[in-house]
């Protein structure tokens, strides 16, 4: 499961058909010099129109605002607690060389779990996640998290940590499997608001009662053509793509 989700984030990639693009005008420059030129001006095509993020964003918007955003005085005492996705913390590769957490751009899945609990004390933070790289051998995610909820000082008492996912499915099952916790009750999922669809179907497949708590939003309004960036636009793309992929293959095979 792991293999195909990386598989995935490597077909989502836009600068990756950019680069297949130009490797085939190259091994097609002396043969068939008139379509090596054509893949080279489809190349530089696809690159600059990569920059703009006003297309990925309005695609992207729709995910994002199926689930409305919470209030930060809303009342939260019917809960049991809130699943935390993994995906904002570094690898556990970098983590092993720096003392400090190290989180992601999806920081606020972090960040937000812990005001939910200062606001809340009586709320069970239930993290999930396990070793994230392909031939990783460094602490899974939830290792590298319970260092980050010591550093917020979030005793180990309010915590519960799933070790062994790899992927949106893996959280909902395994985490299921935990002793000490019941699925039936309601609970908050709180995860990137890009991500909350299948994440939601997903855990509602699996038995979970779980309201979305969706953060993390990269979306708001309509994005200006003036606001143009290779890096960004490409990074548009790549989490629009993947998660447009993730959601299909979770269909077809039944999981969402």
């Amino acid at each position: 499961m792991l293999f195909i989700s990386k598989f995935t984030n490597l077909a989502a990639q836009p600068l990756n058909v950019v680069l297949l693009l130009l490797c085939l005008s190259l091994i097609w420059g002396r043969r068939h010099p008139v379509h090596a030129r054509k893949l080279t001006v489809a190349a530089v095509l696809l690159l600059a129109l990569t920059g703009f993020k006003t297309l990925p964003d309005a695609l992207l918007s729709p995910l994002e605002n199926q689930y409305p955003e919470w209030a930060t005085d809303d009342n939260l005492s019917r809960y049991a607690g809130v699943v935390i996705l993994g995906g904002a913390l570094e690898s556990g590769r970098l983590s092993e060389y720096h003392q400090q957490p190290l989180l992601t751009s999806s920081a606020e899945r972090m960040t937000m779990a812990v005001a939910l609990w200062r606001r809340n004390p009586q709320l069970r933070l239930v993290f999930t996640g396990g070793e994230g790289e392909l031939f990783g051998s460094g602490p899974s995610e939830a290792e590298r998290a319970l260092r980050f909820f010591d550093s917020m000082g979030v005793p180990r008492s309010a915590l519960t940590m799933e070790t062994r996912s790899q992927s949106t499915y893996e959280n909902a099952v395994f985490t299921l499997e935990l002793p000490g916790l019941d699925a039936q009750r309601p609970w908050l999922l709180l995860t990137s608001a890009w991500h909350m669809p299948r994440s939601l179907a997903t855990f509602k497949k699996a038995g979970w009662n779980v309201t979305p708590y969706p953060v993390d939003f990269r979306t708001g309004g309509i994005t200006p053509l003036s606001s143009y960036n290779l890096g960004e636009g490409a990074e548009r793309w790549e989490l629009l793509l993947h998660e447009w992929l993730g959601i299909a293959a979770y269909r077809l095979s039944g999981r969402s």
